[in-house]
C-alpha cells in the first residue's frame, strides 16, 4: 500500500542527493556551497518546473532547524563576557548599521508609491543582515578566530536586538494593536533579552557542567532539546530563534564545547543545507523578472551601506584594512528576516513579497562571492594601487 509518506520520503531522498552533488561541485570550483543550495531551492520553488509539495512542510521545520543549530554553533565560540564586551564597543557601529542600511528601503519605498508604514517595512528588510547566513559563511571559511568576526557578531546582535523593537511596533501599528499592548510587548521582549544574558553571564559555568555527560547520546539530546526549547521561548517573546540559540551557545563553557562541535557539526551541515533550499522554495520564479531591477538597484545601495558599516566597525577596534573589508563583506548577506518583515506588508502591498524574495536572493549570493573573494579584492586593489603611484612618480621623474 502507497501513503503519502512514500512520498515524502522520495522526495526528501532526491533532494539530500541533490544537495550532495551541489556540496561536491562547489567544493571542485572553489565556492561557498550555500549560494548552490539557493539556487536549488529557486530550481524546485514555486513556479518552477519541478516543484515539491509532499516534503515541504518538513523542510520548513528542518530550514528553522537550521538557523538554531548555526547560530548555536556560532555562539560555542564566544564567551559572555566576550559578547557582552563586543556589543558596547559596537553600539557607535549599530547606530551607523541603522542609519545606513535603514535608509536605502525606506526612501526606496516611498519612491515606488508604497504606504509610509509599509516604506518602514522597506527599510527593515534592507537593515538585517541574515545571522544564519553569515554564521555558515564563517564557519565555511574557517574565520571564526579571524579577529573581525567578533565585531560582525557583535553588529549582527545588535540588530537582531534591535528587530525586539522594531517587529512589536509595525505589527501594532499595521493590524491595528493599541499603544499599550505594543509598548507592553517590547518591555516584555527587553526583560527577557536581559535576563537570559543575565543568567548565561552569571551561571554559565554551572550549567554547563550539569549538561556535560560521559555518554554522547544524553549529550546530543540535552544540547538539542535545550538549545530548541529556549530559541522558541525565544520566537515567542518576540526575539530571534536565532538570538536564543546564539546566547545558549555562548552560555556554554569548558569541557562541554569540543564535546558538542563534534556532536553538532553533521546535524548543522545537513539542517543548514535544508534552510538555504527552503528559502529558494518560497521566492515565485515567475515575478522576479517584474522587479529585478529595482530590487537590483536597491542591493547595489546595501552592498555599498553594509560595506561601510564593516569597515567602520571593524576598525573602532583596530583591525586593518583587510578585516574590515571581509566584515563588510560578510554583513551583506541578507535572509530569514528580511522576508519574515516583508511578509508583514504583502497584503497592503503584493509586490512588496517578491522585491524582498529577489532582494535577498540577490544580496545572499553577492554577499557570499564578496566573502569568499574579499582578500583576494583587497590584494588586487592594493597592486592597482602601486601600478599608479610607480606611473606617477615614473611621470614626474621623466618631466624632470
Amino acid at each position: 500500500m502507497h501513503t503519502g509518506g512514500d512520498l515524502l520520503v522520495i522526495e526528501l531522498g532526491a533532494l539530500v542527493l541533490a544537495l550532495a552533488v551541489v556540496a561536491r561541485l562547489a567544493r571542485r570550483i572553489g565556492l561557498p556551497a550555500l549560494p548552490l543550495y539557493l539556487l536549488a531551492g529557486l530550481v524546485l520553488g514555486e513556479g518552477s518546473l519541478f516543484e515539491i509539495d509532499a516534503s515541504e512542510d518538513f523542510i520548513e521545520v528542518g530550514a528553522e532547524i537550521g538557523v538554531i543549530l548555526m547560530l548555536l554553533m556560532l555562539g560555542l565560540e564566544f564567551s559572555t563576557h566576550e559578547l557582552i564586551t563586543n556589543v558596547r564597543r559596537s553600539t557607535l557601529a549599530g547606530v551607523v548599521d541603522l542609519v545606513l542600511n535603514f535608509t536605502p528601503g525606506f526612501v526606496a519605498g516611498l519612491i515606488l508609491g508604497f504606504d509610509p508604514i509599509v516604506a518602514v517595512l522597506l527599510g527593515g528588510v534592507t537593515y538585517i543582515s541574515s545571522s544564519g547566513i553569515v554564521a555558515k559563511l564563517v564557519a565555511d571559511l574557517d574565520r571564526i578566530g579571524n579577529h573581525e568576526t567578533s565585531v560582525i557578531l557583535s553588529v549582527l546582535v545588535i540588530e537582531d536586538l534591535a528587530m525586539v523593537l522594531y517587529l512589536p511596533i509595525v505589527s501594532g501599528v499595521l493590524f491595528g494593536g493599541s499603544a499599550l499592548n505594543t509598548t507592553l510587548t517590547v518591555a516584555i521582549s527587553l526583560a527577557a533579552v536581559i535576563g537570559v544574558l543575565g543568567v548565561a553571564y552569571v551561571l554559565g559555568d554551572r550549567l554547563s557542567a550539569i549538561a556535560l555527560s560521559q555518554s554522547s547520546e544524553a549529550l546530543l539530546l540535552t544540547l538539542l532539546g535545550g538549545t530548541l526549547l529556549v530559541a522558541g521561548l525565544a520566537g515567542r517573546l518576540n526575539i530571534s530563534t536565532a538570538v536564543g540559540a546564539f546566547v545558549v551557545g555562548v552560555a556554554l563553557s569548558g569541557d562541554i564545547v569540543s564535546h558538542a562541535r563534534g556532536l553538532l557539526l553533521p546535524l548543522r551541515n545537513l539542517f543548514a543545507a535544508v534552510f538555504f533550499v527552503f528559502f529558494g522554495l518560497q521566492v515565485d520564479t515567475s515575478l522576479i523578472p517584474s522587479v529585478a531591477a529595482v530590487a537590483g538597484v536597491i542591493a547595489a545601495a546595501s552592498v555599498v551601506a553594509k560595506m561601510i558599516t564593516g569597515w567602520i566597525a571593524a576598525g573602532r577596534v583596530g583591525i586593518g584594512a583587510p578585516g574590515r573589508l571581509r566584515a563588510g563583506a560578510a554583513l551583506v548577506a541578507h535572509g530569514e528576516f528580511s522576508i519574515v518583515i516583508a511578509e508583514l506588508g504583502i497584503g497592503r502591498e503584493h509586490d512588496l513579497g517578491a522585491l524582498a524574495a529577489t532582494y535577498v536572493v540577490i544580496l545572499t549570493l553577492v554577499g557570499a562571492l564578496l566573502y569568499q573573494f574579499s582578500d583576494a579584492l583587497f590584494a588586487a586593489g592594493r597592486q592597482r594601487r602601486h601600478r599608479i603611484r610607480r606611473l606617477g612618480s615614473g611621470g614626474r621623474s621623466g618631466r624632470t
